[in-house]
């Protein structure tokens, strides 16, 4: 970052760690930010069609034209650095183009999403103004640890001295060492249910209707139009943070209900078609799975639910389908275009030990899975049947591109 002037300093920032949630956060954070009269700019990860995705300036995603203009104006200085201290990771050469890009425009607030773990990641360069932890799970054990406190660890890296932290509803060990290290550094820490919660929620049309206490205010009647009780708590972790991060002090009411009413978060609970519906959501890993799990059945009143899952190879898939049976009446199990995705085969065996022979469909393409579920719903429309798309963002990806949502 030195070499490129170090555009992470160009303006305050809102940084987010955790194991899921952490995008549809960071964009409801960008969301109430600009509502407040700021440029933004957004740094999420992963995307789910085009790279371009990933930076966001004042809430629209750049182009792939101005993506190439960013990389050739940073290639050169990230060859230095190459040539000094090996060779920079993707992840690190798109992060600090996300950075040149925000100190170019230029914002007046940063909204950044670590990539994987914190202490690590090279989002944590940044000097933030609040630090944001989103629930906390097992995922990427191979690199974070296979314990819920050896995860939480490398999410509190961000923890920053000084400044305020805000946390979703942790895991006991995980809360344990994010409150260990709040006080190690002199932060104060602010926690979902016991400092800002979600006070009332409600079922509407394309979302639901919150009221949320936030650190500093109250906040009623705010349409979000995302699904999920998940969601909702997002909504009330991205309030909590926007408040902090705009001075400690209560939000306009109105800007509240005018940012969330305006977020969207493709890829989560997602309807990509009706009649049948097909919901596509990117759960990939056994808390994900959980959230979806209690989500679905409060947004979509389906009789009978269809499930279209793939999953990459790493991914704890045993630990996920347990969690899907509990809805999913029948699984059609297939592949994605990820070159790391589980084989049809494994993943059949594993969906046999939670559903019958005949309730698991194996076809290797999506393209016809998708086929496939879509039939059998189409064919129990008496019953209400749906269809969820589920097992990862690049299953969702193509799901999206196959059915016109790209």
């Amino acid at each position: 970052m030195e070499v490129l002037g170090d555009p992470q300093d160009a303006a305050p920032v809102a940084h987010l760690a955790g194991t899921n949630g952490k995008t549809s956060t960071a964009r409801m954070v960008d969301a109430l930010v600009r509502a407040a009269g700021l440029t933004t700019g957004l740094y999420t990860s992963p995307h789910l069609h085009s790279p371009a995705e990933r930076i966001a300036v004042n809430g629209t995603a750049i182009s792939g034209e101005r993506f190439a203009e960013l990389y050739a104006e940073v290639a050169p200085y990230a060859a230095l650095v190459d040539a000094a201290a090996g060779p920079l990771t993707w992840f690190e050469f798109v992060t600090g183009m996300a950075f040149a890009a925000f100190a170019d425009a230029p914002v007046d607030a940063m909204v950044v999403e670590a990539g994987m773990g914190g202490s690590w990641d090279a989002t944590n360069v940044v000097t933030p103004s609040v630090c944001t932890v989103t629930p906390i799970g097992i995922d990427h054990a191979r690199y974070l640890g296979t314990t819920i406190a050896e995860v939480a660890a490398h999410k509190a890296g961000i923890i920053t001295a000084a400044v305020p932290v805000v946390s979703a509803v942790q895991d006991p060990a995980a809360a344990e060492v994010l409150r260990a290290r709040a006080a190690e550094v002199g932060a104060t820490l602010r926690i979902a249910d016991r400092d800002f919660r979600v006070v009332g929620s409600d079922v509407a049309v394309g979302g639901q209707l919150l009221d949320i206490e936030g650190v500093y205010g109250s906040y009623a009647d705010i349409f979000l139009p995302l699904h999920g009780r998940h969601m909702a708590a997002n909504a009330a972790l991205a309030v909590a943070t926007a408040e902090e991060f705009l001075g400690g002090r209560a939000l306009d009411p109105e800007l509240v209900v005018e940012g969330l009413g305006d977020v969207g978060s493709p890829g989560r609970l997602e309807v990509l078609r009706r009649s049948p519906t097909v919901v596509a959501d990117g759960a990939h890993n056994p808390m994900g799975m959980r959230s979806l799990v209690a989500s679905l059945p409060e947004a979509f009143p389906f009789g009978r639910v269809i499930a279209v899952v793939a999953v990459l190879a790493d991914k704890d898939a045993g630990a996920m389908l347990a969690e899907l049976r509990e809805i999913a009446d029948r699984i059609v199990v297939t592949s994605n275009s990820s070159p790391r995705a589980m084989p049809t085969a494994e993943l059949a065996e594993l969906a046999r030990l939670h559903w019958d022979d005949e309730a698991v469909d194996v076809c290797p393409d999506i393209f016809e899975a998708l086929d496939v579920a879509i039939e059998l719903a189409d064919a129990d429309m008496a019953s209400m049947a749906g269809v969820v798309v589920t097992g990862s963002l690049t299953t969702v990806a193509d799901a999206r591109m196959l059915l016109g949502r790209e």
